[in-house]
């Protein structure tokens, strides 16, 4: 039987991996789903491919020679937002809170399932694309248009990566709640397991863009023991 393209064909991923064995089983797998695939071995073609095609999603190898997968990130992301899946051949957890900290927004840890990759490939990009129009979100100070997915603080636009907004819109929509990690994980990553880690980090950095102190957070609270929790009541304060 034919296989039949996952939602989000025709994309544009780029690939970007020293090794050709696994570039091209990569590469294999996301043709036949459907996408437009790039391939680059190294960071400098991987940034002059992104500028002459830019893509909608990057899989980018941390351990690259030369320019390393987090300066390849750091400078795509200096031209503009888009998604990115990191891949990495270490089991450490410092390597892959590095990726997430420069804005990955998912990582697979090598060696790894092509089919699994497919699958964070759709959803990566499922919650990238523009959303139904669902009312613009607002609460201390931030606006959050989900149809349009841009997000401002005090007017002033937010730099957000997708699963950063994601997470924020999540918050937004249940202000006073609190949500463990596992919760988190589930209902803004659309996974039923995973590394926890990837949602402290990006609990993290978007305290790092909404708070006034990151710090001393007044929004995103930490419930010691359970969670997290959008706390309202900071846009009655000041």
């Amino acid at each position: 039987m034919e296989q039949q393209p996952y939602e989000g064909a025709g994309a544009r991923v780029l690939v970007v991996d020293d090794d050709p064995t696994v570039a091209e089983v990569v590469s294999g797998y996301l043709d036949r789903a459907g996408y437009v695939v790039d391939r680059a071995g190294d960071g400098p073609d991987a940034l002059a491919r992104a500028a002459a095609h830019w893509p909608d999603l990057v899989v980018l190898d941390l351990m690259l020679p030369g320019m390393d997968g987090l300066e390849v990130c750091r400078r795509m992301r200096g031209r503009g937002p888009v998604p990115v899946i990191m891949l990495t051949a270490r089991g450490d957890e410092d390597d892959r809170i590095l990726g997430l900290e420069v804005g990955a927004d998912d990582y697979v840890t090598k060696p790894f399932s092509p089919r699994e990759l497919v699958l964070r490939v759709e959803s990566v990009l499922r919650r990238a694309r523009p959303a139904q129009p669902s009312g613009t979100l607002r609460a201390a100070g931030l606006t959050l248009d989900p149809a349009a997915r841009r997000a401002a603080k005090h007017g002033i636009e937010l730099a957000l990566t997708v699963r950063e907004f994601d997470l924020l819109a999540f918050f937004l929509r249940h202000p006073g709640r609190v949500f463990s990690r596992e919760d988190l994980m589930r209902e803004v990553w659309g996974w039923d397991f995973g590394d926890l880690s990837t949602v402290t980090v990006h609990v993290r950095r978007l305290r790092g863009k909404v708070e006034d102190d990151p710090a001393r957070p007044r929004l995103i609270q930490t419930v010691w023991g359970v969670g997290y929790r959008f706390d309202t009541a900071a846009d009655d304060e000041g």
